[in-house]
């Protein structure tokens, strides 16, 4: 039994998807289950319509429009009979959204968000499905909604695991007997059958989590590069595929931000010693990158990037320290904000942290704080994280910046850094 994911590149064209259909079809084996993403830039294009919808700026159907046309195309290529149920089935799905729009807003925007974006899911896997049932695959449609099971957090729901493994065991291995299942990432529901989200770029989540109860024999996240780089090639001319990660490295690079692969991945599968692939559809032939439980350190130094950082810096309005009491109050602030520490520094007298520059989240969460500490905020930085460091590799990316902050453990060196004033 093995579980693939494919995320939204690997699906954003006509062409993408009959690869998609090439690559299930040869790789194929009893128990296939296939988890995937939104179509291209979907999930984005939703989150217009739901801001649009809810600030009232813009014309929310236009945008929704938008989606309608691009999903249309890509099945006016792959299906030559227009009468096929699957033009009917994208519309109709859409439709949802639409109900949602006729109205004045009601409901929270978390809700709002998770009832429209999720759509995107539904939309690819009811296509990808019927083209592979149109090019002869025993394939099944399952809505994931149905099987993992969250708490009420919208747009960032917390999976109840016991709920969840109990119905994935007992129903899903005798589907994956006759048929592959084509399901959803990012997306679960409520005990109260409301859809929740698992949190941006969740759909590696979702593939971990069908790969964990299943006690599948391994899971492979198809990309639009090799494998884990050393480096996003955005950033460096030169990079290297890591062929092997341990969890614990694995786990490690995506806390402090590499994006191939999502932060809640990794921990399900080691949980239950499942290996990780991470492979190019662009070269299905390439082994891609192997994670698993391995005492094999990083080959080579691993950078991660992140620009737009903001530092915090909080201090008590009176004499007293930062203790245990302050940082817990400060914690669930950034809780309650959906703020995420990239970075964090604390003495007797000041708590520093490094956060993505998020807009108004980020202006929310100084006025919830200057209600009991003096903040200050500096805009503009960019944070650099070396996994497996050494001072070549220091020196490698500080030309031209100069370090405001640094913290260095035996493995891991963080520098959030400013450009160097000329």
């Amino acid at each position: 039994m093995q579980v693939f994911k494919f995320g939204g590149a690997s699906v954003k064209s006509a062409e993408n998807i009959r690869n998609v259909a090439t690559i299930i079809d040869t790789y194929k084996v009893n128990g296939l289950l296939v988890v995937v993403s939104a179509i291209g830039k979907t999930t984005n294009k939703l989150s217009e319509v739901v801001d649009r919808y809810f600030h009232r700026e813009g014309d929310p159907f236009e945008a929704l429009e938008q989606v309608r046309a691009e999903h249309l195309t890509i099945l006016n290529d792959l299906f030559s009979d227009k009468s096929h149920p699957i033009f009917d089935e994208v519309i109709n799905t859409l439709v949802e959204a639409e109900w949602i729009l006729e109205e004045d807003p009601q409901d929270a925007y978390d809700y709002l968000y998770d009832q429209i974006v999720s759509l995107g899911e539904i939309l690819s896997t009811k296509i990808i499905a019927a083209y592979c049932q149109h090019v002869g695959f025993a394939v099944r449609w399952l809505d994931a909604r149905d099987y993992i099971f969250t708490d009420n957090r919208y747009m960032e729901g917390t999976v109840d695991w016991n709920k969840t493994e109990e119905k994935i065991r007992r129903e899903i291995p005798v589907l994956l007997e006759k048929e592959i299942i084509i399901t959803q990432g990012f997306i679960g529901s409520t005990s109260e059958n409301f859809t929740t989200t698992l949190g941006r770029e969740g759909s590696d989540y979702s593939a971990a989590i069908f790969a964990s109860c299943l006690r599948a024999k391994d899971l492979t996240i198809w990309k639009d590069v090799p494998g884990v780089l050393n480096a996003d090639p955005k950033w460096f001319n030169e990079t290297e595929l890591i062929p092997e990660l341990s969890y614990t490295d694995a786990i490690e690079l995506t806390y402090y931000g590499a994006t191939v692969i999502h932060p809640k991945t990794i921990k399900p599968l080691q949980n239950t010693q499942i290996p990780l692939y991470v492979r190019s559809f662009l070269d299905p032939t390439q082994p891609g990158t192997q994670i698993r439980a391995t005492h094999q350190t990083l080959p080579v130094p691993s950078f991660i990037f992140k620009v737009n950082q903001v530092l915090v810096n909080i201090q008590p309005l009176d004499f007293s320290f930062i203790v245990e009491d302050n940082l817990g109050h400060i914690f669930n602030t950034f809780h309650e904000n959906r703020i995420k520490v990239n970075m964090m520094h604390n003495s007797a007298i000041s708590f520093c942290v490094s956060i993505d520059d998020t807009g108004e989240n980020v202006w929310k969460l100084m006025e919830d704080l200057q209600k009991r500490y003096k903040v200050s905020v500096s805009a503009g930085l960019e944070l650099i994280t070396i996994r497996y460091y050494n001072q070549e590799t220091i020196d490698r990316v500080l030309v031209g910046k100069e370090i405001v902050r640094e913290l260095k453990d035996s493995y891991t060196c963080q520098m959030l850094v400013k450009k160097r004033d000329e």
